[in-house]
């Protein structure tokens, strides 16, 4: 830190002329005593994966990567090769259907299970989300003993929307989001409680309702449902202190949202959105606003950034970001940095822009580094590192 001391100035300068000189001396010298702000660059950490999705990590570190295309992947810790792991199931593609989701169990290092959420079809052509466990075989790279702990009722007739996130809370039980399916004729379907459409689940690790769900004692409403009410919910994460589920939801042209889930409320898709139809841009439902529905913590107005993935990072690796909430952006390409104060969004950044790539998944690894999922053909696993400006 450099200091100017005034009692030794020829003539004691007044104060304002004092100010002037020290936001000046401040300007002049704050590149010399702090530095030039490190930039923000990948490294790569796998590449060539078709159309990856989740992220995921074993306590040993072990990385788990899904394809949406069905296929399963492992970066074994130290080993530098990916290998495929067998025994997923038999998953619907096309449009956004496919595999989805992998989290590990809570008690992973006792009971070895990992869980799937993926799209399985129905009669007739329809099909809807599934979420599986099994035991990962780390042996043979297989997963053994699988056993379906979900299915979304009804399937329908579509290949969009259809959420996927799996995130366990404190308590052991696990939240499935899943979206309104897309169409038109789905889409109302999210606003009814006998419906999976548009809602997020919470359920037993074996696939039981837990009995202080919200809507156990209404007989009319399934009562695994949790909330209702969204349009495509593709991110979810835990928030550190309080433990409650945040989620970030696809809007239509804009509208895309950030929100805090609680049990029983109504989050407005389709009757309330700050978005617009896809078709002129017409007005949807009732405005942005009503009695008896959620509002978001924060939204992205049109063109749509498409938030994918969510993430709350608590390391050490990146000064300054702690406590931060990041969230992926497919149609916008980029990672949004966004500085909280309680639940209140103070800023939003948007950071690797440069990289023109779609980030379909965000995850704080157990190094404390955030890892990234690129949704290509040719897709990417990347770790966000900070480097010198002058170095680069």
């Amino acid at each position: 830190m450099i200091a100017i001391n005034y009692r030794k100035m020829p003539g004691r300068a007044p104060r304002a002329a004092r100010r002037r000189l020290t936001l000046l001396a401040i300007l002049l010298l704050a590149p010399l005593a702090c530095g030039a702000a490190p930039v923000v660059d990948t490294e790569t950490v796998i590449r060539g994966l078709e159309h990856p999705w989740s992220l995921a990590f074993l306590p040993d570190r072990t990385l788990l990567v899904t394809e949406r295309t069905g296929r399963l992947r492992a970066l074994p810790a130290g080993s530098g090769r990916v290998v495929t792991v067998t025994g997923t199931p038999a998953v619907v593609t096309g449009g956004q259907a496919g595999l989805f989701d992998v989290v590990v169990d809570p008690d992973y290092a006792r009971n070895g299970l990992v869980y799937l959420s993926w799209v399985e079809a129905g009669e007739d052509g329809s099909n809807g989300l599934a979420v599986s466990r099994a035991r990962l075989d780390t042996a043979h790279w297989q997963l053994r003993d699988a056993q379906a702990i979900f299915r979304q009722w009804p399937k329908a007739d579509t290949h969009g929307h259809y959420g996927g996130r799996l995130v366990f809370a404190r308590d052991g039980t696990l939240f499935v989001t899943l979206g309104d399916r897309q169409a038109d004729k789905e889409r109302p379907k999210a606003q009814h409680l006998d419906k999976h459409h548009g809602k997020i689940v919470r359920i037993l690790p074996d696939g039981r309702v837990p009995a202080d769900n919200p809507f156990v004692q209404n007989t009319k409403a399934r009562a695994e449902i949790f909330s209702l009410g969204h349009r495509n919910p593709q991110g979810a994460a835990l928030h550190p202190q309080t433990g409650e589920l945040w989620t970030s939801e696809h809007g239509p042209q804009g509208g895309d949202e950030i929100n805090i889930v609680r049990a029983g409320r109504n989050y407005g898709w389709p009757v309330i959105s700050y978005g617009c139809e896809y078709r002129g841009c017409r007005p949807i439902g009732e405005g942005s606003a009503k009695a008896g529905m959620e509002q978001p913590v924060t939204w992205w107005p049109k063109p749509s950034t498409a938030p994918s993935g969510l993430a709350f990072y608590s390391g050490d690796r990146y000064p300054g970001w702690q406590g931060n909430l990041f969230s992926g952006a497919l149609a916008g390409r980029g990672l949004w940095r966004i500085t909280l104060d309680g639940e209140r969004v103070v800023a939003r950044e948007k950071l690797l822009q440069e990289l023109g790539e779609r980030i379909r998944d965000v995850r704080q690894g157990p190094d404390g580094y955030l890892y990234l999922a690129t949704d290509s053909p040719a897709g990417r696993v990347l770790r966000v590192v900070l480097r010198d400006a002058a170095a680069r």
